[in-house]
């Protein structure tokens, strides 16, 4: 398999051509030396693209680094100071780069949000939330009614701490949304479907006292880890699907 195979075989998943409105490029940011002929024997996943995770993707032998945050976002960028580096860690090293952001969240059988959506148990699941005119979460319901702890439990269960939880509403939750990363003001959108509770990765300090006077409970996860979801399900995918060898590249940044 070929960089432009495995970007076609990643597409026939993610459908890119249905996100216009995603102001990330995805599919292949950086190409390796010959896209249509060097094999592909090993691929790393990460969630960020970042000169660290280049450099370990090189380190471990990859030939391609699969992200959810490339490093084009819809507007032109000089190559100098650290866009320079990044860049450069990629092809010093042949390493090619494929982004999917938006397609990534969205998708219902590996996106961050259904991915969530299943390890929470949640049944009855649907697409949730607008971004820019693209549904992107996913919302369902519990089968039996839980605490604001367990339901962070049932998010976390290894052990992980959220980032922030803001227990303000109902004290046995059923009905929750989600949509993972930097969407603590959609809180809204999860408020007007009648959750009882909105996962995300991330709140600002201006969310606060709207959530608070809404009415919900809100779980803040962390926008790097409630977005290792989807990365790993895709890793998981390609292995399944295609035998290639792979690997995880853990870059938390704590956010």
């Amino acid at each position: 398999m070929t960089l432009i195979e495995l970007d076609r075989y990643f597409n026939s998943i993610l459908h890119k051509e249905d996100y216009d409105s995603d102001i990330s490029l995805n599919g292949i940011q950086i190409s390796n030396s010959a896209p249509d002929q060097k094999p592909i024997t090993k691929v790393a996943f990460a969630v960020d693209a970042c000169e660290q995770t280049a450099l370990k993707a090189a380190e471990a032998g990859a030939q391609v680094l699969f992200v959810h945050h490339g490093l084009f976002w819809g507007h032109c960028q000089s190559i100098t100071g650290n866009h320079y580096k990044r860049i450069a860690a990629f092809i010093k090293n042949d390493v090619a780069l494929c982004a999917y952001h938006i397609p990534l969240d969205a998708n219902e059988f590996i996106g961050n949000n259904f991915g969530i959506a299943a390890r929470i148990g949640l049944k009855r699941v649907r697409p949730f939330g607008k971004w820019r005119g693209m549904t992107l979460g996913a919302s369902g319901e519990l089968d039996e009614s839980v605490s604001i702890d367990g339901l962070v439990k049932l998010l976390f269960p290894d052990g992980e701490k959220p980032n922030c939880v803001l227990p303000f509403g109902k004290k046995e939750i059923k009905k929750v949304a989600v949509i993972s990363g930097g969407a603590g003001e959609d809180f809204i959108q999860a408020v007007k479907i009648g959750s009882d509770a909105y996962i995300t990765g991330e709140v600002g300090h201006e969310d606060y006292h709207a959530i608070e006077e809404a009415g919900i409970n809100v779980i803040a996860g962390g926008h790097y880890n409630t977005e290792t979801v989807g990365v790993k399900l895709m890793q998981k995918r390609l292995k399944e699907d295609k035998g290639i060898e792979t690997i995880f590249i853990d870059a938390p940044t704590g956010l």
